[in-house]
């Protein structure tokens, strides 16, 4: 079996915005905690009366309120990439989520500073060509209101022209601010060419759609840009954060959306799929370039299929030849053989929950693996059941769940898998309802399945970095719930909750007051993690002097960046601290506090001058929202 070599590709940072997931941390914990992220719409999204029930039949009424949403994370920093505050009402969220989350996933690659030339990296993004909120609004303006003023003056030809410049001036307010700067926002391609634009990469960017499986796809042209050599390192991912009304509309009325508000993927009970949205990026670089580079290697990818389906009986309908299709050439370019009994220990299916779609997929495993012949079964699972489908994102939600399993060590939960299709008996694998320890003799290894609206498949493997091969995982197992955190019951579940916990860099740092920490903060990042950590070791003793605190946990370069700020400005109410606990181990974050206790630890911070960027659809409830606290100066 051929070992990783020039040919083969690493994921050396990530970064994702997902429902209930601000971060590739908080993803995991949800991951293996099993937590259901799905809510009911948020208020500000829509008006009420979009939701009737009894009168879905109608384009402008729906059946289904459920899905995965990111309001709370998705916020946007509008002065550190300079972009105009004014303008951001005009630029669709997607494009402002994508450079917050490629910056995170360049963090996570180690920062800027180790990437390539800015000319060898390109960007590659999934994005869907789907009416978005922004687009409405802005053909409402454009279009809605002379038809309005069109059909008043039919009706009540009595009307005078004041009257009719007020009713289309009332119309344009409600839409909410226009800056005709901001207009240029709304072209999709600019969530690729935002990013290298403010990133400084010179290399191609560019948004690619192929329905759900768009984010499988970018990976898969990344890929080969880097293979071919015209290229030494990829941001690739998806994005969609389109959830506008008209979006929703288009699958209540093809009645794929579930009536029950679950989205069960492989239940025999599943009644359809719930929309998610989200962004997920991945940093890609030829696997001998990274281990030169001395970079942290989370997986290798070790093969890439794509097909597309031809001629079938339906393009609206899945085709099992063609998904086989892109699964088979993955494996042929990896040089494995996918019936082998060791093949992989996991499967990230696309598992919509939709009756037609999970019935095709199945049966496509159960031809390219083959059946059950003994021994442990690979685990199969949708992280749909969680977060919901996101669409052009799905492909890159599912990648980057198998590349943390892959790394930690851990076979990872599907929800409300309950009673498993009959069409599940056929196939080698076998859902769980709880994570567990990924124990296997040879490298961990998993298949990520997209399979796209239309007919457009594709098919990734990754595996275990070489070096980590035979290494002790990287999560320490425990029986029961994290600290702090009820352990979930998915439907189903059976047996003790598996907590995973893997130690982040703490800093901490301590001064009489906040011209003191200013100065801390005012070396240089090496200087100022080195003396975080010596405060945290308890190298640096408190007194009783200090009573401006200071905690980081999970310093990134943008983390310190953010410490720095936050502290010069002294932002009042900016950051919350507790006493007498020890730091949270989720998500990187902040805390300050001015309390003299000599055993405070750090525990979160919220940075108040954040632009939310979740955009609304709403008919004559105002505007979407605007600056979330005050705008910084």
């Amino acid at each position: 079996m051929p070992a990783p070599g020039t040919g083969q590709v690493a994921i050396v940072g990530m970064a994702a915005v997902l429902p209930a997931a601000a971060d590739i941390s908080s993803y995991w914990r949800n991951l293996v905690d099993g937590i259901d992220a799905i809510t009911d719409v948020p208020p500000h999204r829509w008006d009420e009366e979009f939701y009737d029930p009894e009168q879905a039949h109608r384009p402008d009424r729906l059946y289904c309120r459920r899905g995965g949403f990111v309001d709370e994370h998705a916020t946007f920093e509008p002065l550190r990439y300079g972009v105009m505050p004014a303008s951001i009402a005009e630029i669709e969220p997607d494009q402002l989520i994508s450079l917050e989350v490629a910056a995170a996933a360049i963090d996570d690659a180690g920062g800027a500073d180790r990437l390539p030339a800015g000319d060898r990296v390109g960007v590659i993004l999934g994005r869907g060509g789907i009416l978005s909120p922004a687009q409405a609004r802005y053909a409402q303006r454009v279009r809605m209101s002379s038809q309005v003023i069109q059909i008043l003056k039919d009706l009540m030809p009595d009307l005078d022209q004041d009257r009719l410049d007020l009713v289309r001036r009332k119309f344009d307010e409600r839409l909410g601010p226009h800056q005709p700067e901001g207009t240029i926002g709304l072209v999709p391609n600019l969530a690729a060419s935002r990013v290298a634009n403010r990133l400084d990469l010179r290399g191609p960017a560019y948004t690619l759609d192929a329905a759900c499986a768009s984010s499988l796809i970018a990976v898969d042209q990344g890929i080969a840009e880097l293979v071919n050599g015209r290229l030494d390192a990829v941001l690739a991912g998806g994005v969609h954060h389109v959830h506008d009304i008209s979006f929703w509309s288009v699958f209540s009325q093809l009645r794929a959306l579930s009536r029950r508000g679950e989205i069960r993927p492989f239940d025999s009970g599943a009644d359809g799929l719930l929309i998610g949205e989200g962004t997920g990026m991945v940093v890609l670089k030829r696997y001998a370039d990274a281990q030169r580079d001395g970079d942290r290697v989370y997986a290798v990818i070790r093969g890439s299929g794509v097909s597309s389906d031809g001629r079938s009986a339906s393009m609206f309908n899945p085709a099992v030849a063609g998904q086989v299709l892109a699964i088979r050439r993955a494996w042929a370019a990896a040089g494995l053989d996918p019936t082998a009994p060791d093949a992989l220990g996991m499967l990230e299916a696309h598992g919509t929950g939709t009756p037609t779609g999970d019935a095709a997929e199945l049966t496509t495993l159960a031809e390219v693996f083959g059946p059950y012949r003994g021994g442990p079964r690979p685990v199969i699972g949708s992280v749909k059941s969680m977060i919901g489908h996101t669409m052009p994102a799905a492909g890159i939600a599912g990648l980057i769940k198998a590349v943390l399993a892959v790394h930690r060590g851990v076979l990872l939960p599907t929800l409300h898998c309950e009673t498993p299709r009959a069409e599940m008996a056929g196939t080698r694998f076998a859902p769980i309802p709880t994570a567990r320890p990924w124990e296997c003799d040879g490298p961990r290894r998993a298949g990520v399945n997209a399979f796209g609206f239309g007919g457009i498949n594709a098919h990734l493997i990754v595996e275990q970095a070489p070096e980590q091969v035979g290494a002790a995982p990287a999560p320490a197992f425990a029986a029961g719930p994290a600290a702090g955190r009820p352990a979930p019951a998915p439907p189903g579940a059976a047996g003790a909750a598996v907590a995973v916990d893997e130690p982040d860099q703490v800093l901490w740092l301590a001064a009489a007051g906040p011209a003191g920490l200013a100065e801390l903060l005012a070396a240089d990042d090496p200087t100022v993690r080195r003396l975080g950590v010596e405060r945290a070791r308890g190298e640096q003793p408190a007194d009783g002097t200090e009573r401006a605190r200071l905690g980081i946990v999970g310093p990134t370069d943008r983390l310190l960046a953010v410490a720095r700020r936050a502290v010069a400005r002294g932002w009042p109410g900016a950051v919350a601290g507790t006493s007498g606990s020890a730091p949270s181990r989720c998500s990187p974050a902040m805390g300050s506090s001015p309390s003299s206790s000599p055993d405070w630890r750090p525990s979160s911070l919220r940075v108040p001058p954040t632009w939310p960027v979740t955009s609304a659809c709403r008919t004559g409830r105002g505007p979407p929202p605007t600056w979330a606290g005050t705008a910084p100066a």
